[in-house]
């Protein structure tokens, strides 16, 4: 459960990270990490970037499977996804930080502000992330052009919130970019029915966050699907490359026809529109017994079962089987008697498909940014089956 903010709590001091990263874009000072201390605020470092020109900010992705990488955004990466941004959103205007900036969508809300030269107000995160702490935030803007970025937990808190100043404040927003994850229809029509104008994203920090809004790419951004079904991004909001890492910046971008992409971990499809779907992550298919199995089809086919808030599936290695079909899934009803029927209505459901190995717990395993900890529930599904 997420604590309330104290009376006393006081929003972050973004100033030295708006003064670092302005020197930054200008040319005028070193590239520059930003992290969160001890007491909540705002750390900035600057970073050496040797054989990176006009490095401007290093990211770390989100580490969700495996160890963060150090991903370096050049000034013209940045400057041309924020151009794209407000050409999508057809307009400029003041950004309220509701994630952490350690992460790309965070440091974005303050690059975008700098390059639209209006000033962003920071919610107070200390308490976690609640609908009061937002709502408070979102009552200090002062322009009449709103926007915000959030995760798919964040939106659903807040749809949930009894609040009608909450609801209120949400659609005054003229965008909310919602990315960090896949976002449910259910989800989507919620805040489509209380006001809120949600445009869901798609990217990476590789990309300089979300260059695909609503399925298409933003202005100069190129995307493609492989022979293999892997997404394919590419345009001037490419990162430069991973820091120290050579091997894994060669394996992740290349050229082809002057044209330089990044090679994604998801799958996806394009229609005869353009719109691009995802589909799951390249890495989501496991092979037991010699059947592959999809952990996106069968995460949902969970999801789709009464009393499941929330699940995530992954392989784990098995002696039997090569490996086997394991699931952390958030439940309602944690008691023997709800755990009992959960595990008839999954095999009633998946047959043979059924993980052989469910952790249930009240809530999935989350990352500081909002995204599932992926490696972190993979782990612990390991040690599970493995203590069986």
């Amino acid at each position: 459960m997420t604590s309330q903010p104290s009376a006393t709590s006081q929003p972050p001091n973004i100033e030295p990270a708006l003064k670092a990263l302005a020197d930054a874009l200008h040319g005028e000072g070193p590239a520059v990490e930003l992290s969160a201390g001890p007491d909540g605020n705002v750390v900035v470092s600057a970073v050496e970037t040797p054989g990176f020109e006009d490095a401007a900010v290093v990211v770390r992705t989100s580490g969700s499977t495996g160890a963060p990488k150090a991903t370096v955004l050049t000034v013209d990466a940045l400057a041309a996804s924020s151009v794209a941004t407000a050409f999508a959103l057809k307009g400029e205007g003041q950004w309220l930080l509701a994630l952490p900036l350690q992460y790309v969508a965070g440091v974005q809300v303050l690059v975008r502000s700098l390059f639209a030269g209006t000033r962003p107000w920071a919610m107070d995160l200390s308490g976690g992330f609640t609908p009061e702490a937002f709502t408070a935030a979102a009552l200090e803007l002062t322009d009449k052009i709103r926007f915000t970025s959030l995760v798919p937990t964040q939106l659903q808190r807040l749809l949930d919130s009894p609040s009608a100043e909450t609801l209120a404040v949400l659609r005054r927003f003229n965008g909310i970019l919602l990315g960090g994850g896949p976002a449910s229809p259910e989800l989507l029509a919620a805040a489509r029915d209380a006001g809120a104008r949600v445009i869901t994203t798609y990217g990476s920090a590789e990309t300089c966050g979300g260059c695909v809004y609503d399925g298409f790419p933003l202005e100069d951004v190129l995307a493609r699907v492989d022979g293999d079904g892997r997404i394919l991004l590419g345009g001037p909001t490419l990162a430069a490359g991973y820091l120290d890492e050579p091997r894994l910046t060669a394996d992740a971008f290349f050229e082809e026809d002057g044209v330089r992409w990044y090679r994604t971990s998801d799958l996806g499809s394009i229609d005869a529109t353009g719109k691009l779907t995802v589909l799951g992550r390249a890495d989501d298919v496991i092979i037991t017994g010699g059947v592959k199995v999809s952990a996106t089809h069968v995460q949902a086919e969970l999801e789709k079962l009464d009393g499941v808030l929330a699940a995530f599936v992954a392989g784990v290695p098995s002696e039997e089987w090569g490996q086997a079909v394991a699931a952390y899934v958030a439940v309602a009803d944690s008691s023997p008697a709800g755990l009992e029927g959960f595990t008839a209505r999954r095999h009633d459901a998946l047959g043979a498909l059924a993980p052989k190995t469910v952790l249930a717990a009240g809530e999935l395993m989350m990352l500081p940014n909002g995204k599932p900890d992926r490696l972190g529930m993979t782990v612990r599904l390991d040690a599970l089956h493995q203590g069986k």
